[in-house]
């Protein structure tokens, strides 16, 4: 991973200092809240429904242990002993002030993390995968790309002020750990030789309007990166709408004109700066790399029966753990262990400042003080050998985070919603909650099978629900919160990525959890030896599904009708 030098926390110092002074003259009355709020949104600060968010960018999803700590005491300090995990491999601090707000940021800028074009309409925190370096099916290793990208596009003038804001992502594998179909550009690898060559995506996205990003070149080569995603950028700063905040999206734009005539703009423009300062060079590129730290991979030895490494009562227990949270690895001797910060007692990617200083400290003692964040809002541990994994499997049952998930219905994702977020239409962490609650037995999630719930608490689909074989959306009715429901929807793993459906009238807030529940029922009673739901969904289609769920509303009618019948006879 990238090693921030002086000149990085040196600008970062400055930054937050610059914020403060924002601040103060906004709170003196020199800067009114109109001047300052790109100024706070491009540091990461929102005003949420009760209180500020800083929003902390994790550039594509790596950390180490004394980056992941000093986050635990900026929580702590300046928080409520905690952060949320985003699905775009960022931190979220949902109760700082305005005023600690650049202290936070001062105290982060010391290991070389920060908010910078976290939010704002600008290009945001370019994302990865999260086994990106490691992943056995890995073409070739996207981070120093991403880096190279990383430090041409903060503070760059022309992509600080968009009509909307750009998300970006790279990926070197051919599954799609990435999500790069749901971004507004994204690069992925074709080829590593003799030269690295990327296929490059624009236009996707979720919110009010899902779409698949199409392909705008098949191949381009990976010293033009940056100037083609400037050409890109000059083109939507050029024709994107500024008038209409909800047609704003570069994705709204490419449909508008068609990929063809977006395509022929694009390379216009690109002729005009493909050879010019910002093609990259080797020497630039071997920079980037001499300042990456990576685990030393010569310490592994390959076990041949991982799993008979341990014994006792706990055997089962231990078993499970193995078979979902030890995640696909490249180096012989070596594991990558998910760490999901999911159960029944907790919202979704919330972790505690304890617990961030217990994690860093297991990073240190069994990943060699690398960590990574994943898309589903869980820690990743990227280099343990498999001859620690029993030991690290024991101090993870102290802490309560050994959970086997991945993969499950226990390892859902969801946004803030309602309980934070001034944004969202219905609340997403108690129908989260609820559900977690009902399956809350391994035994019973392995019975389900592989299985991704996602929740979005609004249209802005910050929990990526169009993308979940099941996708809970919640929506206003009326000043009311309800929820829809949508199937058949596939982030890229294993196959390309397809957007779930609205299968039916939307659900209240009672009815929800039963819903899902029916739909589950229904799935365990039609499916074929060995399939799984979203196989199952695929073979059958979603109306089973949909006159599964619809029985609950059936019979909350008639309860409601019984109970009016029985008051009627009473009064």
């Amino acid at each position: 991973m990238y090693q921030p030098n002086v000149f990085d926390t040196d600008r970062l110092k400055e930054r937050a200092a610059q914020l403060a002074g924002q601040i103060h003259r906004n709170k003196i009355g020199q800067l009114s809240d109109d001047h300052l709020k790109p100024l706070r949104l491009q540091n990461g600060l929102y005003i949420q429904r009760y209180a500020p968010m800083l929003r902390i960018a994790i550039a594509y999803g790596m950390l180490n242990s004394a980056q992941l700590r000093t986050l635990a005491q900026v929580a702590r300090q300046y928080d409520r002993g905690y952060g949320h995990l985003t699905t775009r491999q960022n931190m979220q601090l949902n109760w700082i002030s305005l005023d600690d707000t650049p202290k936070a940021l001062a105290d982060l800028a010391e290991v070389g993390i920060h908010g910078i074009q976290s939010s704002g309409n600008c290009l945001r925190n370019i994302t990865s995968d999260a086994l990106a370096g490691i992943a056995p099916d890995e073409i070739l290793d996207p981070r120093p790309y991403a880096e190279l990208m990383r430090q041409w596009s903060t503070f760059h003038p022309e992509l600080c002020f968009l009509p909307r804001k750009f998300k970006v992502a790279l990926t070197g594998t051919p599954e799609d750990r990435a999500l790069v179909q749901l971004h507004d550009m994204a690069f992925e690898v074709v080829r590593a030789e003799p030269e690295a060559v990327f296929r490059v995506r624009v236009g996707g996205g979720m919110g009010r309007t899902p779409i698949l990003a199409p392909v705008l070149r098949e191949e381009l080569e990976w010293k033009h990166l940056l100037t083609y995603t400037h050409a890109v950028m000059r083109v939507y700063n050029e024709l994107g709408r500024r008038d209409n905040l909800t047609k704003a999206r570069i994705k709204i734009l490419v449909r508008a004109v068609g990929i063809d005539t977006f395509r022929e703009l694009v390379e216009a423009e690109w002729a005009r700066l493909r050879d010019g300062i910002h093609q990259l060079t080797q020497s630039e590129l071997d920079r980037v790399k001499a300042t990456f730290v990576e685990p030393d991979w010569t310490k592994g030895a390959a076990l041949l029966d991982v799993a008979g490494q341990f014994n006792g009562p706990d055997k089962s227990s231990w078993d499970h753990w193995l078979k979902r949270n030890r995640l696909p690895h490249r180096r012989a001797g070596y594991a990558a262990i998910l760490i999901p910060l999911k159960h029944h007692t907790r919202a979704p990617g919330d972790v505690t400042s304890d617990e961030m200083d217990a994690i860093a400290g297991l990073a240190d003692r069994f990943s060699q003080g690398f960590i990574r964040v994943s898309h589903t809002q869980d820690f990743v541990l990227p280099a343990v050998l498999e001859k620690d994994l029993p030991e690290l499997y024991v101090a993870l049952k102290k802490l309560n985070l050994h959970h086997a998930l991945g993969g499950l219905l226990g390892s859902m994702v969801s946004c803030p919603g309602g309980d934070f977020c001034a944004l969202a239409n219905a609340r997403s962490i108690p129908v989260a909650e609820d559900i977690a609650r009902r399956y809350q037995s391994i035994d019973a999630q392995e019975n389900i099978g592989p299985l991704d719930l996602r929740i979005s608490g609004c249209m802005n689909s910050c929990g990526h629900h169009h993308t979940g074989h099941i996708g809970i959306l919640g929506v206003d009715k009326d000043g009311a919160a309800f929820y829809q429901v949508l199937l058949g929807g596939h982030s890229g793993h294993g196959s390309p990525a397809a957007l779930g459906s609205i299968i039916g009238k939307a659900f209240a807030e009672d009815e929800i959890g039963d819903a899902i529940e029916e739909i589950l029922d229904t799935y365990l009673e039609l499916r074929e030896p060995g399939e799984n739901f979203k196989s199952c969904v695929a073979r059958l289609g979603k109306q089973p599904f949909a006159n599964a769920a619809d029985l609950i509303r059936k019979k909350v009618k008639q309860s409601s009708e019984a109970t009016s019948e029985t008051s009627e006879l009473a009064s």
